[in-house]
């Protein structure tokens, strides 16, 4: 069988933000109490965020509730995305295959 071989670097704590943050979404309840936000628009009284509702989109996502989520935040699924795909970038480099023959016997 073919053998990976993976090499830790810096920039790897991006990615595995990414990852863990998306996991949590996905198990979260959009549906919950109101919780601590880190929010400055919000913290400030302000009555719009351009990212507010981004989680909760998210998290209907993974869910199945497609309306719920689009009515939250349209661009959800967009972030998820690219998110993804940020984090696959950064790692993708430092996996290789070892498809040699002998790996095999």
């Amino acid at each position: 069988m073919g053998k990976i071989n993976y090499s830790f670097r810096k920039a790897h704590f991006e990615a595995y933000f990414w990852i863990i943050a998306i996991s949590f979404l996905a198990f979260t309840n959009p549906e919950g109490e109101s919780h601590f936000t880190l929010c400055l628009f919000k913290n400030l009284g302000l009555p719009f965020c351009p990212g507010c509702g981004l989680g909760h989109s998210i998290a209907y996502l993974f869910k199945g509730q497609l309306m719920a989520s689009w009515q939250a935040h349209p661009l959800g699924s967009v972030a998820i995305v690219i998110l993804i795909t940020r984090a696959f970038t950064i790692l993708k480099p430092d996996i290789r295959f070892n498809l040699n023959r002998e790996n095999y016997e």
